[in-house]
């Protein structure tokens, strides 16, 4: 009996140091890519608060297009947004109701000649008071 018991042990090596390696270049290129993309998405968050907090403004429905970017890049600048150009921003008025689309995209080098590219667009409809 204490042989099979034996032979079942030398049986169980483990992981053999090509699984080992594969596994942390996987992990490592997984661990890459969140950090180089990951902050795109924690912008485009604080663009979609910032873009929800103007609902309600003082006087939204009669602010120009060129006045709600103002207004836009102001509050981008104070949350520390600085890649995102104002030009991305269109502003339509359809009488009390203001139609704002933003459309835009973020490219980042993940290594040598390796990009990625995030499309973000968002489409919203507000009344200021």
């Amino acid at each position: 009996m204490k042989k099979n018991n034996l032979s079942a042990m030398s049986r169980q090596g483990g992981a053999s140091a090509l699984v080992i390696l594969v596994m942390v270049l996987f992990f490592g290129s997984l661990l890459t890519l969140v950090i180089k993309v990951g902050p795109a998405y924690m912008d485009d968050l604080t663009i979609q608060e910032a873009l929800e907090g103007l609902d309600g403004t003082e006087g939204l429905s009669r602010m120009g297009p060129a006045q709600v970017r103002t207004l836009m890049n102001k509050r981008l600048s104070v949350n520390n947004i600085r890649g995102f150009d104002a030009k991305d921003i269109t502003v339509e008025k359809d009488g009390e109701l203001v139609v704002i689309n933003v459309d835009y995209e973020v490219r980042n080098n993940i290594f040598r000649n390796i990009d990625t590219v995030v499309h973000f667009q968002h489409r919203y409809e507000m009344k200021g008071k």
